[in-house]
């Protein structure tokens, strides 16, 4: 049940008291009006005399026949009134009820009088998606603490390195230079790592806090794919991996370019961590009308189901990460994901037989007003 069908149960809540308010009425009229008609006619019937037992009351009634109408009318209005008022006043202490037990998270289910019986579904769907929400907000938050545990550790083994490493530095008196050099080359290698994952730091705060807006220009998409491989080569050359590009020559897209090869640079991050030494990274563009479609696909472990389900989570990382020394924070497959459908495209991983398979899919012909749009 949606706003709109809530507004039409209450309009025919509303009308349902209304029509049995005016048919309580007319009947309670009709019995009035008979049993007056009847003492009034059975007063004009027959002669009376003052000593006989119903003779005053009977006198009375007929005298005063107008006034007790008119009483009778408004007094039974009022209290007809009255009833339908407390009637639907018990309707709304039983939503009362129910939206404070469903606000404290009540187990109970919801009881309500038969015509508000809709109201009592309604609420039980809203109940579960406040379930379902608070769930996903629990595990989003304990992704969270776990992420910041991670990190917390992989800060502390790069500075207790850099540390280690300058305090020999220090101590050592006679010290050959080649020794020197060796120790001041992993102190750098251990405070760049540092620099890295105080980086992810950041990345996580930026993500949480900021939106995404696409500012569009038309590029060589190509040569964005062509610049993106280029960049990661020294990355391919500590795996022993090379990078296939199947793309057309100069093909030109409406996007936003920033943001696009943000996508396939953590589409590119994520193919070297969890590729195999000696392998090979696929990319291939290619259109499939109505859209235009960018696959990335490696050789590594197969995901399981229920992992690959979760891999576009933010602060979601798989185990294989942690042993590999560039784990990210788990953000850049969710940042892609939020970057491809402002873009209104959709992106999809599948894992099978030792590959893993990325599918980006954007529109052929994104029109400006279709895609300036903010998260």
């Amino acid at each position: 049940m949606n706003r709109q069908e809530l507004n039409i149960l209450s309009r025919r809540l509303r009308n349902v008291l209304l029509q049995r308010f005016i048919l309580f009425y007319i009947l309670y009229l009709g019995i009035g009006a008979g049993g007056f008609a009847c003492v009034y006619i059975y007063y004009h019937s027959r002669i009376w005399y003052g000593t006989e037992r119903f003779y005053s009351v009977v006198h009375f009634v007929e005298k005063l026949m107008y006034p007790l109408l008119l009483v009778y009318v408004t007094g039974g209005a009022l209290a007809m009134g009255i009833v339908f008022l407390r009637r639907a006043c018990r309707y709304l202490d039983e939503f009362l009820a129910a939206s404070e037990r469903l606000l404290y998270g009540g187990e109970r289910e919801f009881v309500f009088s038969e015509e508000l019986e809709p109201v009592a579904l309604y609420l039980d769907t809203v109940r579960e998606k406040i379930r379902e929400s608070q769930r996903a907000a629990r595990e989003a938050e304990q992704r969270k603490n776990d992420l910041v545990v991670y990190l917390a550790h992989d800060l502390k083994t790069p500075l207790t390195s850099v540390i280690g490493y300058l305090t020999l530095l220090t101590e050592e008196e006679e010290i050959s230079p080649a020794l020197q050099k060796k120790y001041l080359s992993v102190a750098l290698e251990k405070a760049l790592r540092l620099e890295d994952l105080i980086n992810e730091f950041f990345e996580i705060t930026r993500f949480s806090l900021t939106h995404l807006t696409l500012e569009l220009s038309e590029i060589n998409l190509t040569r964005m794919l062509e610049q993106t491989t280029f960049e990661f080569q020294p990355m391919f050359a500590d795996k022993g991996l090379t990078c296939e590009l199947d793309a057309p020559p100069d093909y030109l897209y409406l996007c936003d370019p920033d943001k696009l090869q943000r996508v396939f640079d953590n589409l590119l991050r994520n193919a070297v961590s969890y590729s195999y030494a000696d392998t090979a990274i696929h990319i291939a563009l290619k259109e499939e009308a109505p859209y235009l479609t960018v696959t990335v696909e490696n050789a590594g472990h197969t995901i399981a189901p229920e992992k690959l389900a979760r891999i576009f989570d933010q602060f979601f990382r798989l185990d294989a990460a942690r042993g590999t020394g560039s784990g990210g924070a788990g953000l850049g497959l969710a940042i892609a994901k939020e970057i491809v459908e402002l873009h209104r495209g959709t992106i999809t991983a599948q894992s099978a037989n030792d590959r893993i398979v990325f599918n980006v899919r954007l529109p052929l012909h994104p029109t400006e007003e279709e895609s300036l749009i903010k998260s």
